[in-house]
């Protein structure tokens, strides 16, 4: 076994997972899995910039994630970073807090790469077939999604990938563009602002079509906290449960039904949902929508539901190159 430690900086969020992986197997076992709400991507689609404040918030995490990796053992250390850290003029300034703490220098990847890594996470363990028989079979090619806070990944392939496109429809990127005003979330927003909103996914939906066959896929996998927390919401959950959420599979009405609730309902009445994540509420209306407007294009009547992402791609490659 090699030991491993992953962590993944999203514009939202930033995530450790500490692993054993297989070497002759590529099985990874989990030693532990933790998620912190740090918001690094405040307000870098305005200005350009990472604000004091939500760096400190994600060097605290780091902090935190430091003693984890040492009381663990583990023999590599990977760091991406991805979106919020991509855009920001001020970079330099996150990788250099984040070497002092963690002693590895945060690689901010390409899109593609974000890609490569949530596909490998997401895929590893599907077992390929023809849909429906036994409950185990997933038709390839894939289409993994994965919706973060600033961007959204589409890759498509079989047993590796074969066209990606990364293009900014995050569920942070979409709440900041479209539902703020005056510094603080419409509750709940205007018909014409979530008429803009679905415009500027749309959009963004033919980039990402140009570049990857979205409609030839078989089998779409959906990534990340929006798409677990519309999950949860849709099997009425009474509080968020990993087992129950992964490889679930939610249909197109279902992501609608839950759609259509999240964006007409006040902050108050998100935040009462017992499976959702507080640092999820003024987001996840904005990031079920990007979901629901994927399904319409390709026409895909479910979505098969991964725990499983960048965070485990990233352990496996990081495993690859430790032994």
């Amino acid at each position: 076994m090699t030991r491993v430690a992953a962590v993944d900086c999203g514009t939202n969020s930033i995530r450790l997972l500490v692993a054993d992986v297989d070497p002759a197997t590529g099985e990874l076992t989990d030693l532990e899995r933790r998620m912190t709400i740090v918001r690094l991507g405040q307000g870098v689609d305005r200005t350009g910039r990472l604000a004091p404040e939500a760096l400190e918030r994600t060097f605290a995490a780091c902090r935190e994630y430091a003693a984890v990796i040492e009381k663990h053992g583990a023999e590599r250390v990977r760091f991406v970073a991805t979106s919020a850290s991509r855009d920001a003029e001020n970079r330099e300034e996150f990788v250099r807090g984040v070497v002092d703490i963690l002693g590895v220098e945060p690689e901010v990847i390409s899109g593609d790469q974000e890609a490569e890594f949530s596909f490998t996470g997401a895929t590893k363990e599907l077992t390929g077939g023809t849909a429906g028989t036994g409950g185990t079979g997933f038709a390839k090619p894939y289409l993994v999604v994965d919706i973060g806070g600033g961007s959204t990944e589409f890759v498509v392939g079989g047993d590796r990938v074969s066209a990606a496109r990364s293009v900014d429809i995050g569920c942070v990127r979409m709440t900041e563009r479209h539902l703020v005003v005056d510094g603080a979330v419409t509750d709940p927003p205007t018909e014409e602002r979530i008429r803009a909103m679905r415009a500027d996914i749309e959009a963004a939906l033919d980039l990402a079509e140009q570049a990857v066959p979205l409609r030839e896929a078989r089998t779409l996998v959906g990534l990340a906290g929006s798409v677990t927390t519309v999950s949860a919401i849709a099997q009425d959950l009474p509080a968020y449960d990993s087992e129950a959420i992964h490889h679930s599979r939610v249909t197109r009405d279902r992501v609608r039904e839950v759609t259509e609730r999240l964006l007409r309902s006040t902050h108050a009445e998100r935040a009462a949902i017992g499976s959702l994540h507080p640092g999820r509420v003024d987001v996840i209306g904005a990031g079920a929508l990007v979901l629901l407007a994927i399904m319409e294009r390709v026409d895909a009547q479910e979505v098969v539901v991964s725990e499983h992402d960048i965070l485990d791609g990233i352990a496996h490659y990081a495993a690859s190159e430790a032994r």
